[in-house]
C-alpha cells in the first residue's frame, strides 16, 4: 500500500480554470469587512520525509471580492513557497478581473508517467502512462517544478450578473441564505453566472537523472467558457455546471513542443433535504472529457514509436490525482483522449464541534462535511467508444471536508488497484 500526501495550501486552484465572481458574508461575522485566516500544516511521504508549512489568506481586502493568499513549507531536501492575487477587478470595469499565482518548488524523487523525449518505445510495448502501462514505468529524480499563471476573466451581462459582474451570496452556519443564483431551471439568459475566461499559463519540471537530465517548459494559453446555474458556487446542493475550454501551446519562448487539447466538463447537484443529522445531503455528478488533435505517433526504423505534438504528461488527457481518479498516483495516465466520471454523496453535519470553542474561532468554521465518492476514468489513442470503455479504471474513496473563511477545505482518501491516497487539498474536487 502507498499512501501520498499532497501539501495543504491556498495556491492551489480548483476545475475549471474558470470561477463565478462573489463576495460571501457571514451571519456570524456581520461586522468583518475581510475575512482572514492562517493554518499551519505538516504531511510526510517517503520520497519527501517530513515537511512542515503554514497557509494563509485574506478576503474583501482592497475590494470585496478580492482575495490574497501564500503558502509555504520545507523539509530535509524539499522546498515550496507560492502565493497569488485572485479576481481582482480592474479600474473603471465591472466585469473584467485579473488573478496571478504561482509557485517555486524542488522536490526529491518527483516522478513522471512518461519516457524521455527521443526514446523509441517497442510497438509491442504500451507507451508510459498510458492506460495499459505499468504503474512501475516512469521518470524519478530530485529536480524543480515551477509554475505561474495569469488570468483575465470577464462576466458576462446575462443571467445572475445581469447589472453586475459577481454575486454576493449571504449565509448563516455556511448554509445559503440570500436567493440562490440558478439551479431552478436552465437559461443563461436568465439564470446562473456565465464567465468567459482567457488563461496564460507557465511551467518548468527538470529531473536530474545525471549527466543527461532531463527538462521541459511550456507557455500555454486557455480559453474557456463557463456557465454555473448552481444555487451556490462555493457549495452546490443543486443546479448544474458547464465549462468548455482550448488549450494550445504554440511552441514560443522557450517552450519546443507545439499541441493543442480541447475539453468539455459537467455537473450535476441534486438536493436530498435534510435529515435528523444532516443539514444538507447532496448528490453530486461530474463528467469530463478531452481530446488532443495535435497528438501523433511517430515511428522509427527498427519498429518503434514515440508521441509527438501531445501535451505534457501533467497536462491534456490525462487522470490521477487530487482532482480525477483519486485513488491513483498524480498524472498516473495520459494520453490522446480522455473520459472521466465521478459520484459523490455529501452530507454535512447540523452539528460542528467546534463552533463553541473559543480559541478555534480564527478558523471561520462552519461545518463538517463527510463525503463517499466512486470515480471511473481511462485514457486512450484514439476517441471512439471501443477504446475509451475497453478497461475502465475505477477508484473508491471517503472525504472530510469543512467551510473556514467561505472556502472548503477536504481531506479524500482513494482506493485503487494499484495504491491508496490521502489528498488535502482546497475546494471540492468539482
Amino acid at each position: 500500500m502507498v499512501t501520498c500526501f499532497s501539501a495543504f495550501n491556498v495556491i492551489v486552484h480548483a476545475k475549471p480554470s474558470a470561477k463565478v465572481k462573489s463576495t460571501l458574508n457571514r451571519a456570524e461575522t456581520p461586522n468583518k469587512v475581510t475575512e482572514k485566516l492562517i493554518l499551519p500544516y505538516l504531511f510526510s511521504t517517503d520520497s519527501m520525509g517530513l515537511n512542515i508549512g503554514v497557509g494563509g489568506m485574506v478576503s474583501g481586502y482592497y475590494q470585496d471580492q478580492m482575495t490574497i493568499g501564500g503558502a509555504a513549507f520545507g523539509g530535509d531536501v524539499s522546498y515550496g513557497v507560492g502565493a497569488g492575487v485572485w479576481d481582482y477587478r480592474l479600474p473603471k470595469t465591472d466585469r473584467l478581473y485579473f488573478s496571478i499565482l504561482g509557485m517555486l518548488g524542488y522536490y526529491p524523487d518527483q516522478r513522471a508517467y512518461a519516457s524521455p523525449r527521443d526514446i523509441y518505445t517497442p510497438i509491442s510495448d504500451p507507451l508510459a502512462g498510458s492506460n495499459d502501462s505499468s504503474n512501475d514505468n516512469y521518470i524519478e529524480a530530485n529536480g524543480s517544478s515551477n509554475w505561474w499563471e495569469m488570468k483575465l476573466e470577464f462576466s458576462l451581462p446575462i443571467g445572475a450578473t445581469r447589472n453586475q459582474g459577481m454575486v454576493n451570496y449571504e449565509t448563516s452556519r455556511g448554509l445559503l441564505t440570500s436567493e440562490p443564483t440558478g439551479g431552478e431551471s436552465w437559461n443563461p439568459l436568465d439564470t446562473g453566472a456565465s464567465v468567459l475566461i482567457l488563461r496564460q499559463f507557465n511551467r518548468y519540471q527538470s529531473f536530474e537523472t545525471g549527466p543527461d537530465a532531463i527538462d521541459g517548459t511550456i507557455h500555454a494559453f486557455e480559453l474557456g467558457l463557463l456557465y454555473n446555474n448552481t444555487d451556490f458556487a462555493i457549495n452546490p446542493s443543486t443546479g448544474s455546471s458547464q465549462y468548455i475550454a482550448i488549450t494550445h501551446d504554440p511552441a514560443w519562448l522557450d517552450s519546443d513542443r507545439r499541441w493543442t487539447f480541447i475539453d468539455l466538463e459537467m455537473s450535476k447537484y441534486v438536493s436530498l433535504g435534510q435529515s435528523e443529522g444532516a443539514s444538507q445531503r447532496i448528490i453530486a455528478m461530474n463528467f469530463w472529457t478531452g481530446y488532443s488533435p495535435s497528438w501523433q505517433l511517430e515511428y522509427d526504423n527498427a519498429g518503434g514509436q514515440q508521441v509527438t505534438n501531445s501535451a505534457p504528461y501533467n497536462e491534456g488527457a490525462t487522470l490521477g490525482g487530487f482532482y480525477r481518479m483519486r485513488g491513483y498516483d498524480q498524472n498516473r495516465f495520459h494520453d490522446k483522449a480522455a473520459i472521466y466520471g465521478s459520484l459523490e454523496y455529501r452530507y454535512t453535519f447540523k452539528h460542528n464541534p467546534i463552533a463553541d470553542i473559543r480559541w478555534l474561532k480564527f478558523l471561520r468554521l462552519d461545518w463538517f462535511q463527510l463525503v463517499g465518492f466512486a470515480e471511473a476514468g481511462q485514457v486512450a489513442d484514439a476517441y471512439t467508444s471501443d477504446a475509451l470503455f475497453a478497461d475502465i479504471k475505477t477508484d473508491v474513496g471517503v472525504s472530510l471536508r469543512s467551510l473556514m473563511a467561505g472556502m472548503v477545505i477536504r481531506a479524500d482518501i482513494a482506493v485503487s488497484d494499484e495504491s491508496t491516497n490521502l489528498w488535502l487539498m482546497v475546494d471540492h474536487p468539482f
